[in-house]
Order: C-alpha cells, then structure tokens, then sequence
C-alpha cells in the first residue's frame, strides 16, 4: 500500500490527508475476508475541538443495474491519537457514532472541511462522498435524483469498512448510531433518505439539513411513517435556497424537530468560511447529534444555548417554523 501524508494544523486540530492504493484498484479501501461483529456502544459525547482528526480517502465504486459503476470518492474523517506521525485512528475512545455530509451543487467537499473537522473533532466519524456530476467540471443537476442511492451505498460501504478486521477503520464505527447531514441539494439528498418514503433508509436515526428542501423528482412522499429527529438549518436571507422551503420541511416534520434561524445569514457562507456563523453552526449541529446518536440529554439543553445568539441565531423547536419567504421550486406543492 503506498500512503502520501501531509499534515497541517488548523484550528488547534490536526488535520492529514491519505490516498491508499496497491495493486487493485487505484485508491480502493484495503479489506479482509474476517468480519468483526459490530460495536452497539458509544463513547461519551465531547465539545467541538476535543479530538484530533485526520482523513484518508476510499475511492468507492458502486455497481448500477445498467453495468457499470458510479465513481463515489469518498473522504472518510475521524477522530485520531494525538501526535501520531502517520494515520493512527483514536479506537481507545470509540466507536463513534457515524456522519456522512452531502456536498452541494458544484461545492467540493474540500469546501466544507472546516465544518466537517468540527464535527470529527467532536467525536463523529464523517464520510463525505463527491458525487456524480456535482462538481464544476461536470455539473448534471438533474443527476441529484440518483444520489440518494449514492448515499446508501456510502452508508453500507462504511461500515462494511469498519467492520472488517486490518483495516484503517476497523471497529472505529457504531453501526447503530448513524446521522446523515448535507448542504443545499445535499440536503435535498440528506432529507430523501432519511424522511421520503422514495429512499429511507432504517439505519438512519437522525438528520440535520442544512439550507435544503423537498423535492418533488424524487416522488414518494415525506414524513409518512417517518419519526427521525430533524434539525433544520436555514439563513434568513437564503435567495437561492429561501426560508420557505426549510419552513416546508420543518412545518411538515414530526416532533422531535428544531429550527436554527441564521439571521441575516445567506446560502454558503454559514457552512464554508470560518466565522462565528460556522462556528454557531458546527456547535449546534455536534449537540444535536449528541443528543441523538449518543443519548446525551446534556446536548438538548447545549443546543439552546449554543443557537440563541442575539442577533445572529435563534433555536426553536415550536410546532411551526419561523414565517418563510420566496417560492420553493422543485418542491410538492409548487
């Protein structure tokens, strides 16, 4: 296996990025014909900058029904032992509960690392897939309607990694504690799997959706039998996403639900630049998945007051979301 490794210190984190690769395929992830039994145990939940964190990346090929495959890079973050000289994940502390990000439209994944760090730094395993015809180069929008496959197999292909033996990510997962969080049209993807009847997926047991919305192509129909706790996201003054289609989303979701009310906050900037909007973000998003993947009730009350900062942020979680403004395009109803 030849490893390239270059390491960096970011916010007081250390961050490193992997490329693995032998004689099969390029990049594919090293496994083992010996399962493990999955790990059903959570360590305890820890504040936003605890862990250090460093990355690898897997290249995943998914098989489709036509032949062929669908090309799933995929970064794969986790909490790591401090002042380790190469990848040497944290397994003394784990396993951690699960996250896997969904990009936006034409956003690279590498746009959201400091966010994404954040929530490794925390105590998550975070997979970010690059999916098909996202970036810039390539961009398909109409391709978001099979993402939501994408993500499942991102899922499976996960913890089929974690739960082989000699592997980077062996035993670092608990298979039973999985999130799922996205941006934009990856939170479209994000809310399909885990609240439309087109693509749930059992595994997941919570979701938080980042500035994102129904949408009508996937068919199906949301919050049908579906009681997965949801954190919705959304910057008021949001002209590419409105506050209309997150309002939809969370007016239409079942209890447990929470709104974060960005004010003033636009469409990107909350989720790529650092600042106190991402921070906000970062902090908010760790306490609700506390709350949900590691049963921490303390993360509940974190929650209100890490998303009550005056002027900048309200949490709430009311039956209805704060009023929302411009035309949701794409979604039931519209």
């Amino acid at each position: 296996m030849v490893l390239i490794l270059v390491v960096a210190l970011t916010t007081g984190v250390l961050l490193a990025r992997a490329q693995t690769g032998g004689s099969g395929t390029p990049g594919a992830p090293q496994t083992s014909s010996t399962t493990q039994a999955p790990s059903t145990t959570t360590p305890s939940p820890v504040p936003v900058g605890t862990y250090q964190v460093q990355s690898t990346a897997i290249q995943l090929e998914e098989p489709v029904s036509s032949g062929g495959t669908r090309s799933l890079p995929t970064t794969v973050w986790f909490p790591a032992n401090s002042g380790a000289g190469s990848l040497s994940p944290d397994r003394s502390h784990g396993p951690y509960p699960l996250l896997v990000f969904s990009q936006g439209y034409e956003t690279p994944v590498d746009e959201y690392q400091g966010l994404i760090v954040d929530w490794a730094s925390a105590g998550f395993v975070v997979a970010a897939p690059t999916y098909p015809f996202t970036d810039p180069e390539t961009a398909d929008e109409s391709d978001i309607v099979n993402h939501p496959a994408d993500l499942q197999f991102v899922i499976t292909s996960i913890l089929d990694e974690s739960g082989q033996t000699r592997t980077l990510l062996s035993g670092l997962i608990n298979s039973n504690a999985i999130g799922l969080t996205g941006q934009s049209d990856g939170g479209d993807v994000t809310l399909a799997v885990a609240a439309n009847s087109c693509c749930r997926d059992a595994r997941v047991k919570a979701a938080a959706v980042l500035s994102g919305a129904e949408l009508s192509s996937f068919g199906g129909t949301y919050f049908s039998g579906s009681d997965v706790p949801l954190l919705v996201v959304q910057g008021s003054a949001d002209t590419v996403n409105p506050s209309s289609c997150s309002a939809q989303i969370y007016n239409q979701a079942p209890s447990p639900k929470y709104y974060l009310d960005l004010l003033g906050a636009g469409h990107l900037q909350p989720y790529i630049d650092a600042g106190p909007e991402e921070s906000i973000v970062a902090k908010v998003t760790s306490d609700f998945f506390d709350a949900e993947l590691y049963g921490d009730a303390i993360g509940l009350s974190s929650m209100q007051k890490d998303g009550d900062v005056s002027g900048m942020a309200q949490l709430s979680d009311g039956a209805s979301a704060p009023p929302g403004s411009g035309v949701c395009i794409g979604a039931p109803g519209t």
